[in-house]
């Protein structure tokens, strides 16, 4: 947040990077505002406001932050409740940016008390069927725009009217919806320059100008600099119980969105987010959005890799994000009004599809049991039930889980300890390791399970490994992985290869070997039963050969393992 210390080099980056984030996040506003029930400008203001603050006070220097999907399904729960018991969504917008000013306030308390640390500790199973479940709901609440009707207010509701509906749809919505869907998913194979949902809001919304076919539009937009709604804040017409509610699901939810979001962001940055710092950035962000009457909002994934690609390096494109959509706001306004709502709903039905995590949905076969019945009922009770419910049924499961686990694995020959830190660690009874090699391998001890409070510390090993030839993982004391620790070790291999650093393992048990055989993670003959018959491979086949046969040793390497590519672009 040291402005007065910014590198002028970044500046031709961070400032195209932010242009062409502002627009990626043009349609995507205007369509979470619609949806969200308070209208286009309610999406637009909140991707000014946090996109703005968010950016100057976060955590995460190449973050682009709005209204995303999951936060945009809470919300529309927050404005149905409000207007269910004020009987307007005019009576009950006092209330509503309360909810969202408290939720903004909320997480700025996360951020202060170091709560950011522990939120990347939830069990991948809970964040995959959670994310799945918004998806969903997002898809499903786009059914009746696109046969252009008003949706229902509920998931039952839409269920329940879907036959009716269909017998009285309307053609003109369903091939605006249809053309929409049909060029964001078909213009990035002509070219990625220009971002596929801004063309097709632009170029279908033309065309339907031009036609004037029988479709709803946005209407009327507000042009002109947000004014500040502060005098219409209030506790009055909801309980305060439920208020306090529906402002910690927000912000719980604002958390892990972000916070996620940021971990992609490291991946592909090679740099390191202040998760609290973050969370601070978010809160203040959500208050000022939601003082000029706008969405709350999150890191936004697809928005943030946009900027990143297009060159953005530091907050500064964050910031130029939010005005390029504060000077659209200031001139366009009378032109966004023409939009078509079906537009909107195609726009939206690809944002629910992306968000669904098909890689989790994918490996459901072969994960531990376990791990596949969380997902599944958090997928479930995220999209019937409740938000918060299902995050926190999905813990209590994990949780639970995992101490049974852990009771099954009380023997003589495990002892669970703690990961160690990275350096050289005390050798095992068995390694005698010849004098001439010792310094071109690494050998690491893991005992115990490696599950889903393991994953952050393991995930460090590429990072402080030393400059060796290669790294064995010994298992022998490893009875249990999950799947986000599989999703970890994927993470640690493919890190060490890059950096040339081969990866053996020894001693594997019956349920990680048949998780890593499943999923070829690594290939076979880099697998021993034993450290002797890796000692005695290391000297025969490989430490013993000539410097320039590791390029071809490595190059062979690659092509043996089948790679898995796991990535967390499930949010928009």
């Amino acid at each position: 947040m040291r402005w007065f210390q910014y590198d002028i080099s970044n500046l031709r980056g961070d400032l195209f990077g932010g242009i062409t984030a502002g627009i990626v996040a043009l349609p995507l506003a205007l369509a979470f505002g619609v949806q969200s029930g308070m209208g286009a400008i309610a999406g637009l203001y909140g991707a000014i406001g946090l996109g703005i603050f968010a950016a100057i006070f976060g955590g995460t220097r190449t973050q682009i932050s709005g209204p995303t999907g999951p936060m945009t399904v809470v919300s529309s729960l927050v404005i149905l409740t409000a207007i269910e018991n004020t009987g307007s969504l005019e009576k009950g917008f006092g209330v509503i940016i309360t909810i969202f000013l408290l939720a903004g306030v909320l997480l700025l308390v996360f951020g202060l008390c170091k709560l950011g640390t522990y939120i990347k500790y939830i069990p991948y199973p809970v964040v995959s069927g959670f994310m799945t479940g918004i998806g969903v709901i997002i898809i499903i609440f786009q059914l009746f725009p696109t046969l252009g009707q008003a949706s229902p207010s509920s998931i039952i509701g839409v269920f329940k009217g879907l036959p009716k509906a269909l017998t009285n749809l309307s053609l003109d919505a369903l091939i605006l919806t249809g053309a929409t869907i049909a060029i964001i998913y078909t213009f990035p194979k002509i070219t990625k320059l220009i971002p596929s949902p801004l063309v097709a809001l632009l170029l279908v919304s033309g065309i339907n100008a031009w036609v004037n076919l029988n479709v709803t539009l946005i209407g009327d937009i507000p042009s002109g600099f947000p004014k500040l709604r502060l005098t219409e804040l209030t506790l009055s017409g909801m309980e305060f119980g439920l208020i306090i509610k529906l402002a910690l699901t927000l912000a719980l939810l604002g958390a892990i969105d972000s916070l996620l979001t940021s971990v992609v962001a490291d991946n592909v940055t090679k740099t390191k987010h202040d998760s609290n710092q973050e969370l601070i950035g978010q809160g203040i962000g959500n208050m000022f959005a939601a003082c000029i009457g706008g969405l709350p909002g999150a890191g936004a994934t697809m928005r943030t890799m946009v900027n990143i690609n297009a060159g953005g390096f530091t907050r500064l494109s964050g910031v130029v994000h939010g005005i390029v959509l504060l000077t659209i706001l200031m001139g366009l306004g009378v032109y966004a009004a023409k939009i078509p709502i079906p537009v909107l709903a195609g726009i939206l039905i690809a944002v629910g599809v992306g968000i669904i995590d098909y890689k989790g949905l994918r490996h459901i076969w072969h994960i531990p049991r376990a791990d596949a019945a969380v997902m599944i009922i958090v997928l479930i009770l995220t999209i019937f039930v409740d938000l918060i419910q299902a995050v926190a049924a999905g813990l209590i499961m994990a949780s639970i889980l995992f101490m049974k686990q852990m009771s099954d694995q009380v023997t003589r020959e495990l002892q669970i300890s703690p990961l160690r830190t990275y350096r050289k660690e005390l050798p095992w009874d068995d390694e005698n390791i010849p004098e001439h090699i010792v310094d071109k391998i690494y050998v690491k001890h893991l005992s115990g399970p490696l599950f889903f409070g393991f994953a952050p510390a393991f995930q460090q090993v590429a990072q402080n490994l030393p400059d060796i030839r290669v790294a064995i993982f010994r298992m022998k004391m490893v009875p249990h992985i999950d799947q986000t620790g599989l999703y970890a070790m994927e993470d640690v291999i493919t890190a060490l290869e890059a950096r040339g650093i081969a990866v053996v393992m020894t001693g594997l048990q019956g349920q990680p070997e048949s998780m890593m055989k499943r999923f070829k993670l690594i290939p076979e003959q880099y697998i021993f039963q034993d450290f002797k018959q890796c000692l005695e491979w290391l000297q025969d086949e490989l430490l013993d050969r000539e410097k320039e046969d590791m390029h071809n040793f490595f190059n062979a390497l690659q092509k043996d393992r089948e790679k898995i590519k796991l990535s967390l672009q499930y949010r928009v």
